[in-house]
């Protein structure tokens, strides 16, 4: 067979399958929304400022924009993502799958999610807050500081679950240092006075090291944070606040959990390879899927669950 014929036997899903088919679902949405649409992509609001159309629930784009405003009064930052008005943004996502849970102060669902995917949090759920920060943990005193898509935080407003929530992204994030040319992405455990972070005064190897990570990462001839400086950098966040680890996807995504013949592939998979044994239950998946199920069994949510699902195609 020639490559094209072996590509067509390949057993695990495809990324551009999942994509083209959920784009499909997002512009359907909008169409019967009668939402204004971006010239060129059906899927996408036409203007950025006109991301509160993309929530599903009114009072959760209220309470986006009132958290927003507390921040800055505060002087803190509350970062809405530039593609927030795109109708898979993951940001969004979030927005309008656990919002309307902030907004009732109705946490049950989501705690009996996490449970069913070993998270026992029991009753020490107070509340939730989106795009959580802490300059101090890393030492980040200047630029955007590592944000928490999701907090959920015990009765005395102390985090205990951070949360990354991803839709269509094919990847965690990078590092910049990286990225902008100014690093090789050669493994600078040995000598971490070669990490450009580290000479700034960033704690990110410390911690590393702190936890066990960089003892699992020393054989390696690449830097593990170069390609997947936001997994570690979120993961150890959440050790250094005693708390768990979890990223929220859509099952369907071959991105982070792939299956298929037995095997068990993924992001998630090959690097829960790279946190010590001890740590390894610190950190679980949670689906939109199994998170919306919960939702939808409950009493008090009825009126935009099912809507949630037709957004995102959730049989």
């Amino acid at each position: 067979m020639n490559s094209r014929q072996l590509a067509k036997t390949w057993p695990f899903p495809r990324y551009a399958a999942y994509q083209k088919a959920m784009r499909k679902i997002a512009t359907a949405w909008f169409d019967e929304k009668g939402l204004p649409r971006h010239s060129r992509y059906s899927f996408i609001l036409d203007k950025r400022e006109h991301w509160p159309l993309n929530m599903i629930l009114p009072e959760v784009a209220e309470y986006i924009l009132r958290c927003k405003a507390e921040c800055e009064t505060a002087g803190k930052s509350f970062p809405l993502h530039k593609y927030l008005h795109h109708g898979l943004s993951s940001q969004a996502m979030a927005f309008n799958l656990v919002g309307p849970l902030i907004v009732r102060n109705d946490y049950r669902p989501l705690i009996d999610a996490l449970d069913d995917v070993g998270v026992e949090c029991g009753k020490g759920i107070h509340d939730a807050v989106f795009e959580f920060e802490d300059r101090e943990v890393f030492n980040e005193d200047s630029g955007q500081p590592t944000s928490i898509d999701i907090a959920l935080r015990d009765s005395g407003g102390r985090p205990v679950v951070f949360i990354e929530s991803k839709l269509m992204e094919r990847e965690f994030g990078g590092c910049s240092v990286l990225g902008k040319g100014d690093c090789s992405g050669e493994n600078p455990l040995g000598d971490i006075s070669r990490c450009y972070l580290h000479h700034i005064g960033r704690k990110y190897w410390m911690l590393a090291e702190k936890y066990g990570v960089a003892e699992l990462a020393a054989g390696e001839g690449l830097c593990v944070l170069a390609t997947y400086y936001q997994f570690f950098r979120e993961l150890l966040f959440a050790l250094e606040y005693g708390g768990i680890f979890v990223l929220l996807h859509d099952e369907r995504s071959p991105v982070f959990h792939c299956e298929a013949n037995g095997a068990n592939r993924g992001l998630m998979p090959m690097l829960l390879k790279y946190v010590p044994e001890e740590y390894q239950s610190k950190v679980a998946s949670l689906s939109i899927q199994r998170l919306s199920k919960h939702i939808a069994g409950s009493e008090k949510h009825q009126d935009w669950i099912g809507d949630f699902r037709k957004k995102y195609g959730i049989e």
